[in-house]
């Protein structure tokens, strides 16, 4: 396809046309639930390429990555429904929270400048439990967050007279609010991919990938490693800040509980099984985490049907598939399904 730029051209624009319909072709064959976990898959892709900045660009083990998702979502939140009765328009809220997540991006790499391995995941891991603890208690003696009952009727994203919490027609199809988010979300995830494409081959995302190589290399061959780090903190936050603020307003509600120690890991397992690194493979590793969990519900009324019985609970099921996936993926695939160049090179050096 390469050596034919007519085929790649036709190529991407099957994708294109794959992309703008595929919300009605999962409503239709799936149900709207579908298209739901479709919109929720998006922002796991956004989150993912933000921690992959960290983690597979700089080499940053990061276990609390899920704090700059709750700063964005927060900071949303907290402006545009009846807590403050503010009702800022989305226009402002969306780059305030990219920009609040940032600064807590540096406020995190700062003093873990000189941490690598198991002591920076430990940091980090507190970072993000105190976030948490910190709004599920910010209640008193000013109610700020609402503590652990959360903050409802969150403003939808609007502009003008139109809302994405309406539903339109066009023509014969119907345009609810999950497809209208669909589009948002789709829009923002390719921004977020183009960028990380574009970081990874930039003199910045070079010095991020001789960081993790060899941080004492890269300080020799005259890399500011101190800047450097703190700006692989500070982008991938900002990645996070955006989907935050997303993830608030098509969720309409948002509570400590969403932002556990648990959506970390997940975030971490997406971009490790698709592929550290490789910004195909995160996108890859996001959509696969977000679905399979989701199509395992469906064991459950299948035992139903075929035994009469169900012999095995399909949340235990989910969770004990996700951790035989990951056993197999650490002994068959340790690179990834999808893993980068550099990575897969350096895996067969090692082996050798």
């Amino acid at each position: 396809m390469g050596n034919h730029p007519g085929l790649k051209r036709l190529a991407y624009v099957g994708v294109a046309v794959v992309l703008l319909v595929l919300p009605f072709i999962v409503d239709a064959v799936l149900g709207r639930t579908w298209v739901r976990i479709v919109d929720v898959a998006l922002l796991y892709v956004m989150l993912a390429l933000g921690l992959n900045i960290v983690v597979g660009f700089a080499g940053l083990l990061d276990l609390g990555y899920i704090a700059f998702f709750a700063v964005g979502a927060y900071s949303y939140a907290l402006l545009a429904s009846p807590q403050f009765d503010i009702h800022a328009s989305f226009l402002v809220l969306l780059p305030l929270g990219a920009f609040l997540a940032a600064v807590f991006g540096v406020l995190l790499g700062a003093p873990t400048l000189r941490l690598r391995g198991d002591y920076l995941a430990i940091v980090t891991l507190g970072f993000g439990e105190i976030i948490r603890i910190f709004l599920n208690n910010l209640n008193r003696p000013v109610n700020i967050t609402n503590g652990p009952l959360g903050i409802t009727l969150i403003d939808p994203i609007s502009l003008g007279e139109v809302s994405l919490s309406k539903t339109y027609a066009l023509g014969p199809l119907s345009l609810s609010p999950v497809h209208s988010y669909y589009y948002v979300f789709l829009l923002c995830a390719l921004v977020s991919i183009v960028i990380s494409v574009r970081l990874e081959d930039s003199r910045i995302g070079r010095a991020w990938i001789a960081i993790r190589e060899d941080e004492q290399a890269a300080k020799a061959m005259g890399i500011n490693t101190r800047n450097v780090k703190l700006l692989a903190f500070a982008m991938g936050a900002t990645f996070g800040g955006v989907a935050g603020g997303l993830f608030a307003s098509f969720q309409g509600f948002i509570s400590p509980e969403s932002f556990t120690l648990l959506e970390s890991i997940m975030v971490l397992c997406m971009v490790v099984l698709g592929g550290m690194g490789n910004v195909g493979g995160v996108v890859l590793g996001a959509a696969l985490l977000t679905a399979l969990p989701e199509a395992l519900r469906y064991v459950g009324p299948l035992q139903q049907t075929w035994f009469g019985h169900v012999f095995v609970d399909p949340s235990d099921l989910r969770m004990l598939m996700f951790g035989l996936a990951l056993v197999l993926m650490m002994l068959f695939r340790p690179a990834g399904l999808w893993p980068s160049k550099i990575r897969k090179r350096e895996l067969a050096t090692a082996a050798e």
